[in-house]
């Protein structure tokens, strides 16, 4: 069997393979369960293996690479305008290695198990702080219906809960639930503050983290994320990785006629509103003299809105962050506003 390319339409138990030789036809048409999977492809010669970027594909990735296979990982977004008509498993096996055939056809990079171990703790804490926020809603909901009203920010729960267990106009069975969602609240705070430790102390370990936490509006936990998520070698610029991130805006040209729109808000929704968040940190604080202030900034925030301004920086933010990971440079500041 001579194959070109070999596109695996993955699954949790039975896997579609569709290869095609030189010439890009068919030659392999084959369903393939998960444990046959490490003995068929140590039969092969070395070839290329491409798949979806999806649940264990880097996984798969890693252990046929050590195969001796060439493994490209596709972003599935991608890979869906060549699926054709009555979609089945052997359709989409076929449209991966359609996509896959493409010379310009963006590729993901196969992470190492050590990566995304450490991501793990990322997605964990963010879990939990979804939990959180879904928790003190619902503390907050269940407190109107008593008449006892309060304002957002977990820094109100704690004052929230002792003015529901002082008053009276309220049932003794809703306090008891109360005092039960404080304690869930407080255990929540407590799990989350634990993988921030964890968190932390990567941080301290990583040099790329430590420089990256040198700029405006990036904490330590940004950074970390950033530092981990991140493989600046993957972009071609600084411009290539804000439009990944979502921060440029959507063109709807024709005619020679450039029309720009919002925000795309493509990539990765984490790293983008971590940028924003910490752009909009910057701003609240804006004023001539202060670090992280400069003359551009103020300019923008004369001219444009408070959340426009804090978009467009966090656009300059992420082409810095490339800068400073693709070149090993520390960050320098620029010069602030008189």
């Amino acid at each position: 069997m001579n194959c070109k390319r070999i596109a695996i339409d993955t699954s949790k138990h039975v896997f579609t393979l569709h290869g095609v030789d030189a010439e890009g036809r068919p030659v392999l048409r084959r369903e393939i369960k998960r444990a046959g999977m490490e003995g068929f492809f140590g039969k092969l010669e070395p070839t290329e293996v491409v798949m979806e970027a999806c649940a264990s594909a880097h996984h798969w990735g890693r252990l046929l690479g050590r195969l001796g296979h060439q493994v490209r990982l596709i972003p599935a977004q991608y890979v869906r305008p060549f699926v054709k008509r009555s979609k089945n498993d052997r359709t989409d096996a076929a449209a991966i290695s359609d996509a896959a055939s493409r010379p310009d056809m963006p590729v993901v990079p196969v992470k190492s198990a050590e990566q995304q171990a450490n991501a793990m703790i990322l997605k964990h804490r963010d879990m939990l702080v979804g939990q959180r926020t879904a928790a003190i809603n619902a503390l907050r909901g269940h407190a109107a219906e008593f008449g006892v009203i309060a304002a957002k920010g977990t820094s109100r729960v704690g004052p929230l809960l002792q003015k529901l267990a002082e008053d009276d106009a309220v049932p003794a069975v809703a306090k008891a639930m109360f005092v039960e969602m404080g304690a869930h609240l407080a255990a929540l705070d407590q799990r989350i503050e634990a993988l921030e430790q964890e968190l932390l102390a990567l941080h301290k370990t990583n040099p790329t983290s430590q420089r990256l936490a040198a700029v405006p509006g990036i904490g330590p936990i940004i950074a970390i994320t950033l530092s981990l998520k991140i493989d600046p070698a993957h972009f071609a610029s600084g411009r290539h990785f804000a439009a990944w991130l979502g921060l440029t805006p959507k063109e709807h040209s024709t005619g020679g006629k450039p029309r720009l729109g919002k925000i795309s808000k493509a990539g990765n929704e984490r790293l983008r509103t971590l940028l924003v968040v910490g752009a909009t940190s910057v701003i609240r604080h804006a004023k001539p003299g202060r670090k992280g202030c400069s003359a551009w900034l103020l300019q923008l925030l004369g001219r444009k809105p408070r959340k426009l301004a804090a978009v467009a920086l966090a656009n300059k933010m992420a082409r810095i962050v490339w800068a400073m990971m693709a070149r090993g440079e520390a960050y320098r500041q620029a010069p602030m506003a008189a």
